[in-house]
């Protein structure tokens, strides 16, 4: 007689039921002393900008865009174009620059190529923000800061507009968007997927657009998703090679009309197979874990920029009680340099209280004892508290890995059954993760 079907369901083990994870529009929105929704930014410093770009386009001066090298400063840089042009500021009077590989804006060397373009009006786009002099010289050039980055402190004499305190955080491209829309009648038909796009770059293509976020209905009519984060994943292809083109992707952006002219881009195509085979080539690295086993760490050696890529797949993958965030530390994109991105791992995104990767970070550099936070320098722990990571010295970063005990093991458990673990030490499962790091 066959066994029924029912019998064999009910026999087996229940499946594990994966935990929602919370949507990020549903964070709670801070409030003025009326009541008022404070989003994406005070509303002073959004007036305060509005006025800026307006005073910039009737000035008929030349304007400097400084935008960060992926889709959301990318993005956000070409909303501030359009919107310029559209209030009268003539094309041949807007210049871009795009900083070099490694590079921020406070290296003096950058802010020297920012000043010999003779601006009026710098204009300083998702790059992160520390506490530094004016960005250029020159006391008569006027300069806004429109960022997202967790910071309190900027460079000095910048109007700043700053999503990074009044969650659910908006992208730069989003905060633009919301300065620029107002101030002319096209800004959402010409700029809308461009806002879409900078979002999706940074939040991911799941994000569900429901208030405080805009009404992008009309925008998803025009121009399908798909679409949209095919293009995002062309526009971050080039600055990820090793040739670091990022005028390849502001280009195609500043050209293009609809998301769909840019999937034809031919060397967008050719950087994106390049970073999917560099991402292909290191992504079965075996992980190590601190003592405590909240970092997994991933290392690698690319002149690529893979590292976010890798972190963020690793970070969907890795499962444990203790574990808190992925980060994966490439060794090989700056001479002498570590570069390293961490992101929560999606096992701990429900914890409460939520994981701060930058709280951890600096947690971990606290148990020194000597001079290893000075040593690293400010570009340590920047970005977010879910997306952050650095640029460190190689013999700072060794440092590092030592105050987090990577690679050895947990202390026992008080009471735990010691002959048992022997026993399974002796005999592991043959079928295991380690089997996936093997492969080529």
């Amino acid at each position: 007689m066959k066994r029924k079907a029912a019998e064999s369901q009910t026999s087996g083990k229940a499946k594990r039921v994966r935990q929602t994870e919370p949507d990020y529009c549903d964070a709670q929105c801070q409030r003025d002393e009326h009541g008022s929704i404070i989003w994406p930014a005070p509303l002073d410093a959004m007036e305060s900008a509005r006025s800026f770009l307006k005073d910039c386009a009737a000035s008929a001066r030349k304007t400097l865009i400084v935008p960060d090298k992926d889709a959301d400063g990318l993005d956000a840089g070409v909303i501030i174009h359009r919107t310029l042009t559209a209030l009268g500021l003539a094309p041949n009077l807007i210049d871009v620059h795009l900083l070099k590989k490694g590079s921020s804006i406070h290296s003096e060397e950058e802010r020297t190529a920012m000043q010999s373009k003779d601006p009026e009006y710098i204009i300083v786009l998702d790059q992160g923000s520390r506490p530094a002099p004016p960005i250029v010289e020159n006391p008569d050039v006027k300069s806004m800061i429109i960022d997202h980055h967790l910071s309190d402190e900027f460079p000095e004499k910048a109007l700043v507009v700053s999503a990074c305190h009044y969650p659910p955080v908006a992208t730069s491209a989003l905060l633009t968007y919301e300065i620029c829309r107002p101030l002319h009648h096209n800004t959402a038909s010409s700029c809308g997927y461009l806002c879409a796009m900078g979002t999706h770059g940074d939040l991911g293509t799941a994000l569900k657009w429901k208030p405080p976020f805009p009404d992008m209905t009309e925008v998803f009519k025009v121009h399908t998703k798909q679409a949209i984060n095919n293009a995002v994943t062309l526009i971050n292809a080039p600055r990820r090679t090793s040739k670091f083109d990022v005028f390849t992707a502001w280009e195609a952006l500043l050209e293009a009309t609809s998301p769909k002219e840019i999937l034809t881009n031919e060397r967008l195509r050719s950087a994106r197979a390049e970073i999917n085979e560099e991402v292909e080539r290191h992504t079965h690295t075996p992980p190590k874990f601190s003592k405590d086993g909240k970092i997994a760490v991933l290392r690698i050696n690319s002149a690529a920029q893979v590292h976010p890529v890798i972190a963020t797949r690793w970070a969907g993958h890795l499962n444990s009680k203790a574990l808190e965030i992925v980060m994966v530390a490439n060794a090989g994109y700056l001479p002498g340099m570590v570069n390293f991105s961490c992101r929560i791992a999606r096992c701990a995104r429900s914890k409460d209280p939520p994981v701060n990767i930058i709280a951890s970070l600096k947690a971990v550099a606290d148990l020194d004892t000597t001079d290893l936070v000075d040593r690293m320098g400010q570009s340590f722990a920047r970005g977010h508290k879910e997306a952050s990571g650095g640029i460190i010295p190689a013999a700072e970063f060794e440092e590092l890995m030592a105050l987090m005990r990577l690679g050895e093991k947990p202390d026992p458990v008080e009471g735990s059954n010691s002959s048992r673990t022997k026993k399974f030490q002796t005999t592991p499962q043959k079928n295991n993760l380690m089997n996936y790091f093997g492969k080529k």
